[in-house]
C-alpha cells in the first residue's frame, strides 16, 4: 500500500497549482492532506475511487485535515480521542485539541492511520506551553491505539528532530519547530514505541519537505524536514520504502510517502 502525506497549505490555492494532476500521478491507496484551510462547502473535489474524510477548523481559513482512501474504513473519529482508565476512548468535540480540524484517525483491521497537523509554537514561542501540552495528550493518545492495534501517523507535525533535519540548525535553535523542549517531545514519542520511518531507512540523507517562501528558500534549498510518516516499531519490518517528493511544488511543503505491505 502507497501512502501520502502532504501539507497543501490552503487546499484551493493548491488545486489552482496542479493538485489534481499530483494526486493522479502519486496514485496512492490514502492521501492524507494538512492545512486545507476550508470549510465545509467551500470545495467540491472528487476523485473516482477515492471516499474522503475532512475535518475543519472551527475558524475560517485555518488548519484543517482530509484523508482521501481507496479502503473503506471500520471506523473514522474526528479530532484527538481521550484515552479512559478501561482502556476506551473518547472523541469529545469540547476537547481542547478539537477546534482547530487538526487529527482524523481511520480504523483498519490491520491498523489505524492518523493525519495529524500539529500546532506551531508561533512567533516568540507564545503557544509553545499549549504546545507542550498537546504532545503529550497526543502521545497518551496514540500510545491508547497502539494497545490495540499498530499505529500509522502521518502529517506536518511541525519539529525538525535533529541537526541534519533542517539546514541551518545553529541559527534556527530555539526558534519554533527547533526548540529544545519540541525536540525533546519527539523523542519521547519514539522511545515510546514509534520509529521516524524517513530517517531510519535513510539515517544520512538530508532531505527536506518544507522552504520558506522568503528569500528563494525553495531555490537554494534551505529548507526543514518537518513532514514525517512515523508507524509502531512492530509495523517497522513491513516499512518496504519512503521517499521526499521535493519535486512536486504547489505549497510551502512537498509531498512525504510512504510503502508498506499491510
Amino acid at each position: 500500500m502507497k501512502f501520502i502525506s502532504w501539507n497543501v497549505n490552503g487546499l484551493r490555492a493548491c488545486v489552482g497549482k496542479g493538485f489534481g494532476d499530483t494526486f493522479c500521478e502519486l496514485d496512492a491507496d490514502f492521501f492524507c492532506l494538512q492545512e486545507t484551510k476550508m470549510q465545509q462547502g467551500q470545495l467540491d473535489l472528487a476523485f473516482p475511487g477515492y471516499q474522503s474524510y475532512w475535518n475543519y477548523a472551527e475558524k475560517k481559513g485555518y488548519s484543517g485535515t482530509a484523508i482521501y482512501t481507496k479502503h473503506t474504513p471500520q471506523n473514522v473519529f474526528y479530532g484527538m480521542g481521550t484515552a479512559n482508565a478501561d482502556g476506551s476512548i473518547t472523541y469529545d468535540a469540547d476537547n481542547i485539541h478539537n477546534h482547530e480540524g487538526r487529527v482524523i484517525t481511520l480504523e483498519y483491521e490491520q491498523f489505524y492511520l492518523i493525519t495529524v497537523y500539529v500546532p506551531n509554537a508561533q512567533d516568540g514561542l507564545r503557544r509553545l506551553d499549549y504546545r507542550m501540552t498537546w504532545e503529550d495528550d497526543f502521545l497518551t493518545y496514540i500510545r491508547a491505539l497502539d494497545k490495540k492495534k499498530p499505529v500509522i501517523f502521518c502529517g506536518d507535525l511541525n519539529v525538525a528532530h535533529n541537526d541534519i533535519d533542517l539546514k541551518n540548525p545553529k541559527t534556527n535553535h530555539q526558534n519554533p519547530g527547533f526548540t529544545d523542549e519540541e525536540r525533546g517531545k519527539f523523542t519521547d514519542l519514539l522511545a515510546a514505541g514509534f520509529t521516524d520511518t524517513f530517517r531510519t531507512l535513510h539515517p544520512d540523507e538530508q532531505t527536506f519537505s518544507w522552504w520558506s517562501y522568503r528569500f528563494h528558500a525553495r531555490e537554494k534549498n534551505i529548507g526543514w524536514r518537518i513532514d514525517y510518516f512515523v508507524v509502531s516499531n512492530r509495523l517497522m519490518p513491513q516499512v518496504q520504502s519512503t521517499a521526499i517528493h521535493t519535486d512536486i511544488t504547489g505549497s510551502d511543503h512537498c509531498p512525504v510517502e510512504l510503502v508498506a505491505t499491510l
